[in-house]
């Protein structure tokens, strides 16, 4: 992350270059279900990120040496597409940002998941980011969590992040691609909501012990927001498939 120098994010009245509040999200929208050939699939748009997941299993390990005798193992693939950003084609290979991402989001996941139901098995999770424009990490964990709740994966709740940064000395909620490149912070925060569980917390830049406080407060407030939205997907999923398998017996 560079320093914001020369660069104003904030205008004249305290809204950003968008015209949000420092506490608003962007636009959220999520469908699941979008696949056909995965057990369990997503799709979000946060602002003018999109993202789409797959969940594949449980299922036999393969290879079959790393299977754990006590519980599932949870594998996710985090990637971006060559043409998901805008400066410059990415290159297809995984990156070791996207490495460390895909072990983050992992992390951020297995807290809700009853690992322990499904020994000697695997839960692969693909999440491809379409197009980005910053928080793709905490936008995936969100997306991901519908994705694994649609595949039929015992949850104890579903888990849902959003990115608290601080710019021109403010904090502020769902950082964009722009503000994230020029903020003097970033703190991605996920959430199982309905438990109050803390599942993910990363720092980059300085926050004092009232900022984190804050900072936790108003994650919390945009989470709960997105756990609506997670939810109202998931019943919309199930509701056509009801509505579909009545007219068949019909």
């Amino acid at each position: 992350m560079t320093a914001g120098a020369g660069v104003k994010l904030l205008t004249e009245d305290g809204r950003r270059l968008d015209g949000r509040a420092l506490n608003e999200l962007r636009r959220c929208r999520i469908e699941a279900g979008v696949l056909k050939n995965a057990d369990g699939s997503a799709y979000i748009e946060l602002g003018r990120n999109k993202i789409i997941v797959a969940v594949y299993g449980p299922r036999e390990v393969h290879p079959r040496h790393e299977a754990l005798p006590d519980r599932m193992l949870l594998r996710c693939r985090y990637s971006m597409l060559p043409f998901s950003v805008a400066e410059e084609r990415k290159s297809p290979a995984p990156t070791r940002r996207e490495v460390e991402i895909s072990k983050v989001i992992r992390e951020a996941l297995e807290p809700a998941i009853f690992l322990e139901e499904f020994p000697r098995t695997s839960v692969d999770v693909y999440i491809e980011v379409i197009e980005a424009d910053g928080s793709t990490r905490v936008a995936s964990i969100t997306a991901a969590a519908v994705a694994l709740a649609d595949a039929g994966i015992p949850m104890r709740d579903l888990v849902a992040g959003v990115s608290i940064g601080k710019i021109e000395g403010k904090l502020a909620v769902d950082l964009s691609g722009i503000e994230d490149q020029h903020g003097e912070g970033d703190m991605p925060i996920a959430m199982m909501p309905r438990l109050g569980e803390v599942t993910l917390m990363q720092a980059d830049g300085r926050f004092t012990r009232e900022e984190v406080a804050q900072a936790l407060r108003m994650a919390r407030e945009a989470i709960l927001k997105l756990y609506e939205e997670q939810k109202r997907a998931l019943k919309e999923r199930y509701s056509k498939v009801l509505a579909a398998e009545l007219g068949e017996e019909q």
